[in-house]
């Protein structure tokens, strides 16, 4: 779990505010040619020239990223002021600045204390406006802060004390410019943060705890703390009962019973209006059921319900920000086993729909229990409709780990989450979606097969699960290779595509008022 941070903004129209300003660390920026920004000249100034003795002596260029630490500067409360280099101030778009921001606060958690101002008004141009930096930069910094040590020995044994550096856990922005905008943008973006939090702690959870009964535990705990938000469980009984068959085909492997879990916030004062749905693939653990995985990589079948995850990250920040806009989540909950009750390649099962599916491959089980879900919300007369899913390593192989691949029935709800994904940086990528890839999974002895064969895998998994989302706007987000990362310093789930959503949402929520 990551420690709990707070963020404030405080103003500092008077320049000696910098000076005077009790700190751990006090942040400003300088740019090309080692030029200060005008909050890191007064420092300067107030230090006896301190700042530039440091950029002189080690020969800054005042590149993005580079960063210099000058400890117990004289003529200043700060304890230690950070120099951050930031380029060309007139070339810094939204890509630079989460480079910038990122390699900020690797700086800072290495540096010992809890309280940090930052002085960021520098870092406004034509491109990015005070309101956008204060937000993404407080989800950024908080997003850097994320740890996962729940099952770390130490973290749950009181008797040890540590000595490990605290990480920051208070920002506080100091600018100049007096608006009422500022303060509510950095509680987006710490909203977010959280939001993304709960998504990449149950991404992160392993399949031996976080099972569908788990989910549906974790949605209830998520209604009984925001008084808007209401949850109904569906088990697997009620699934068969009322003719979810494809759903059913995958649940019934395993011991741990299958759950479509509802979640509905009343967020709108007309309370008749349509619901923003979301469609959270949450296969708990993917091992393919009987078309069985390769076993090397199989432990990363834990992050195969991020789509889940990510419709409780979303609710939760839908709530915190109290939108006034109603919004339904939808979580297809299961365990896709292998054992003597598991459905075989070659049986044919009945959707909630109606129509038919051979199942030729117990592996593209993600499509089956998301078909049945969509035909389920339906019922809730849905705005629109988007599902999240891990749902085919082609997407990976087509996109890489930087792009979610989006396919989408109604081009403007595809524009509006495309330009979404620009705005916040968590970026999606359009494939088509024509008829040709239908024809894929056309069968001889049902409606449908539940794959198209060994070409456009990732459309024809899209293509599938458009053949049940016909009375609706729909699009579906193919997070295989955004949700989690298998290596490297940032090893886990990650947490996206939530900001992409959100940013959707609170563009949305908008309009409303």
């Amino acid at each position: 779990m990551s420690d709990s941070i707070t963020f404030s903004v405080k103003n500092a129209a008077k320049n000696t505010t910098f000076s005077h300003t009790t700190s751990d660390c006090i942040v400003v920026f300088y740019f090309e040619k080692a030029k200060l920004s005008p909050e890191a000249r007064h420092l300067d100034a107030a230090s006896q020239g301190e700042l530039k003795k440091i950029l002189q002596l080690e020969s800054a260029t005042g590149k993005a990223e580079e960063c210099f630490l000058l400890r117990a500067p004289s003529g200043i409360k700060a304890h230690r002021i950070l120099l951050v280099g930031a380029g060309d101030p007139d070339q810094l778009d939204a890509r630079a600045l989460k480079k910038l921001i990122f390699a900020l606060g690797a700086q800072l958690k290495a540096i010992s204390g809890t309280h940090v101002h930052l002085c960021l008004d520098a870092l406004v141009n034509k491109q990015i406006p005070a309101t956008w930096l204060a937000q993404h930069s407080a989800q950024w910094l908080a997003t850097q802060n994320y740890e996962f040590k729940t099952y770390k020995s130490d973290a749950h044994d009181n008797r040890k004390k540590t000595t490990a550096r605290k990480h920051p856990t208070r920002y506080t922005f100091l600018t100049a410019k007096n608006s009422a905008e500022l303060p509510h943008a950095v509680r987006i973006g710490a909203s977010i943060a959280a939001g993304m939090r709960l998504t990449r702690d149950l991404g992160n959870t392993p399949g031996n705890d976080c099972h569908p009964s788990y989910l549906a535990a974790q949605a209830r705990k998520l209604a009984n703390r925001f008084p808007k938000l209401t949850c109904k469980i569906i088990d697997e009984k009620e699934m068969r009962t009322i003719g979810a068959g494809a759903f059913c085909a995958v649940a019934q492997g395993s011991k741990q019973s299958g759950k479509l879990i509802l979640l509905h916030y009343k967020g709108s004062q007309k309370r008749s209006d349509s619901p923003y749905t979301f469609v959270g693939k949450g296969i708990t653990f993917d091992t393919g059921g009987i078309s069985i995985k390769p076993s090397q990589s199989m432990e990363e079948m834990k992050y195969d319900m991020c789509g889940a995850a990510a419709v409780l990250g979303l609710l939760q920040i839908v709530n915190e920000l109290a939108l006034p806009i109603n919004v339904t989540g939808v979580i297809a909950a299961a365990e896709n086993m292998p054992s003597g009750e598991a459905t075989r390649p070659g049986d044919i099962v009945t959707t909630l729909s109606g129509k038919t599916v051979e199942i030729l491959n117990t592996d593209a089980e993600g499509r089956l229990v998301l078909c049945d879900a969509l035909t389920y919300v339906e019922r809730f007369h849905p705005k629109i409709v988007v599902d999240i899913a891990t749902l085919t390593g082609a997407c990976v192989v087509a996109l890489g780990h930087h792009h979610t691949g989006m396919l989408s029935n109604h081009q403007p709800l595809a524009d509006q989450l495309l330009a979404s994904g620009l705005q916040c940086t968590d970026w999606a990528w359009q494939l088509p979606l024509t008829e040709e890839y239908t024809k894929q999974l056309d069968n001889t002895v049902a409606d449908l097969s539940n794959i198209g064969g060994r070409t456009g895998g990732t459309i024809t998994a899209g293509a599938f699960l458009a053949e049940f989302t016909k009375n609706y706007k729909w699009a579906h987000l193919d997070i295989a290779g955004t949700a989690w990362l298998a290596s490297g310093a940032k090893q886990g789930a990650t947490g996206r595509p939530v900001p992409l959503l959100a940013n959707y949402l609170i563009g949305e929520a908008k309009l409303t008022r």
